[in-house]
């Protein structure tokens, strides 16, 4: 693959960082409104979809295989994920989900070693980088406080989403490789719906529409949210699989928290201390080491 294609790989994995981390901020303006976690998730995914039906008016037709193939990506990707990270902040410290979610590269580089056919050779920089963000990560979730306690069953979903997005991570990436990838993306986002109502249901029940279309503030996040957070973000993330491997593109999700604290800062006049900014520092200089690994796809 040319250094170009891996340069752009590189410009959409950072890109859909800096969204997803703004996502965070811009959710809050959701459940200020009312909307619980669990009724956002549907929310985002059926938006999700007509966006990328929109980008690529085209439908696809599956293998019965391929189909339940979907099925399980959507849930690992999509509904589980988010329920799993969504439930865990109910019984645990933000501080603890944003740090153990944050360890999702770590148990994609597992898988990728046990599962990916593609045989992904990781140098030792992947692992040395890893440490290095990780570290990076907590300073940044702590920012400032050094408060960090555990709560069993809230650490455990957490730990469950973290597992959920890597494999998340190895499925899709075999599908992007055969399929137009908007096109995967829009039947991801659609099993995610279909999978997360249930879910919306047993918990929350049926959200009222009336803020989405009354209130500005709630529309305009609901839209970057869907539309960028999800439809554009997944995709072009899928891109970054294709030509990065799926262990370099999620190490960029060390970076998230930093992201959010400063946009929280733009946005929600929150404080960034002198701990925070050392994390970041170790989170660039962990994700530049893992970048210097070579890695086959």
């Amino acid at each position: 693959m040319s250094t170009t294609q891996k340069t752009l790989g590189h410009m959409f994995a950072l890109f859909t960082i800096v969204v997803w981390g703004s996502c965070y901020v811009l959710t809050k303006n959701l459940l200020a409104a009312g909307y619980t976690a669990i009724q956002i998730i549907p929310l985002r995914m059926a938006l999700a979809y007509v966006a990328l039906l929109v980008m690529r008016p085209k439908f696809l037709r599956l293998p019965l295989k391929d189909e339940l193939m979907f099925v399980l990506i959507g849930i690992t990707g999509g509904s589980f994920y988010f329920f799993l990270q969504n439930t865990a902040l109910t019984y645990t410290y933000a501080a603890n989900v944003s740090i153990i979610v944050s360890l999702s590269p770590i148990f994609t580089v597992m898988l990728a070693q046990l599962f990916s056919r593609t045989n992904e050779k990781l140098g030792r920089f992947v692992y040395i980088g890893s440490l290095v963000a990780i570290a990076g990560v907590v300073l940044v979730v702590l920012n400032g406080s050094l408060n960090f306690h555990l709560s069993p069953l809230g650490d455990v979903l957490a730990l469950a989403a973290a597992v959920a997005w890597a494999v998340y991570s190895i499925l899709i990436k075999k599908y992007t490789e055969r399929y137009d990838n908007f096109i995967v993306t829009r039947r991801v986002m659609l099993w995610a719906f279909l999978t997360a109502i249930p879910l919306m249901l047993l918990t929350d029940g049926m959200p009222d529409l009336t803020p989405l279309f009354t209130q500005p503030k709630v529309l305009l996040s609901w839209l970057f949210l869907a539309v960028f957070g999800n439809a554009v973000c997944f995709a072009i993330w899928n891109i970054a699989f294709q030509r990065l491997g799926v262990v370099v593109t999620n190490n960029y999700l060390y970076a998230s928290p930093f992201v959010t604290l400063v946009v929280g800062w733009l946005l929600l006049d929150e404080s960034i201390s002198v701990m925070g900014i050392v994390g970041a520092v170790l989170i660039t200089v962990g994700v530049f080491l893992t970048q210097k690994s070579e890695t086959t796809d």
